[in-house]
């Protein structure tokens, strides 16, 4: 092997210095993008799904080039590859059958670039994962959920399932406050209560088009949703910015409408049960 070498170090040399660009190349690009990316969303507010995108597969290019002509540097290495050339018609068949799966995420993976059905730091539900999209690559979609892990799933499954994107278009969200009362109590109480607590919070917003403010439509909407065993059910329509603004808004507005229910006499029920006993007469057998 060491006689090898050194009848052909030249060839081996260029080879070892074109792998040593190769990589130097794909840092640099990487570090390109990188800085690109950081500058576009801090000063401009561009969507880096692209730039994304685009710097995964430049590197993956960058790699395979480099490498190719790193090989076909030793002569008996570019015999090998000249025979696998020769070949490749075989080779292709074979590649493609191993390979499949990946050249699906792959294409999966442009047709989401080029369709945007989410973007990077859009909030996704993707079956029971939820979170942040952190990046998209050749191969898979990395999302970070909301206790901070990444989930990588692959190109080809997000686009045959089905994808809740709440950033999709109108970033808006409207927060279900759901409230349950008593019978005994008031619901034009309740219904007065809930939608001032509402609309006093500084995450709520007025999403009433000019001809509803017109119609002096209420800002908030309150109805009974259904009669329960024990309980009237209500619901208010809370509306805020974003999901993240509508979590942390309806979190806050369960607390504050519980101490308001509590305040003016307004009873949140649990279940009650009437229980009937029935005596049973036993007959004493006659003598």
């Amino acid at each position: 092997m060491l006689q090898f070498i050194e009848n052909n170090w030249p060839a081996f040399a260029s080879a070892v210095a074109i792998v040593l660009l190769t990589i130097l190349l794909a840092y640099l690009i990487n570090r390109f993008f990188l800085r690109l990316i950081r500058k576009s969303t801090a000063h401009l507010n561009n969507d880096p799904t692209n730039y994304h995108f685009l710097r995964h597969s430049l590197r993956a290019i960058v790699y395979i080039v480099g490498f190719s002509i790193a090989i076909f540097q030793v002569p008996q290495l570019r015999t090998v590859a000249s025979t696998l050339l020769a070949g490749a018609g075989v080779l292709a068949v074979a590649v493609g059958f191993a390979a499949q799966h990946a050249l699906s995420n792959i294409i999966s993976g442009i047709f989401i670039i080029i369709f945007k059905p989410f973007r990077i730091n859009d909030r996704l539900t993707i079956g029971p994962v939820g979170g942040v999209v952190e990046d998209i690559t050749l191969r898979h979609t990395v999302i970070r959920d909301f206790e901070n892990r990444r989930v990588l799933i692959p190109n080809s499954r997000i686009s045959d399932d089905v994808i809740v994107n709440a950033d999709f278009t109108d970033e808006r969200i409207c927060r279900f406050i759901e409230m349950d009362i008593s019978y005994d109590s008031d619901p034009e109480l309740a219904r007065r209560i809930m939608q001032e607590e509402v609309t006093a919070h500084p995450l709520s917003i007025d999403v009433r088009t000019p001809e509803q403010l017109e119609a002096e439509t209420p800002r908030v909407m309150v109805r009974v949703l259904s009669l329960g065993d024990s309980s009237v059910n209500m619901r208010a329509w809370a509306w805020a910015k974003d999901q993240a603004d509508a979590f942390a808004m309806g979190c806050e507005l369960l607390e504050s409408i519980k101490k308001r229910f509590d305040q003016e006499g307004v009873e949140i029920p649990f279940p009650h049960r009437t229980i009937v006993q029935k005596q049973v007469v036993v007959e004493k057998p006659t003598q």
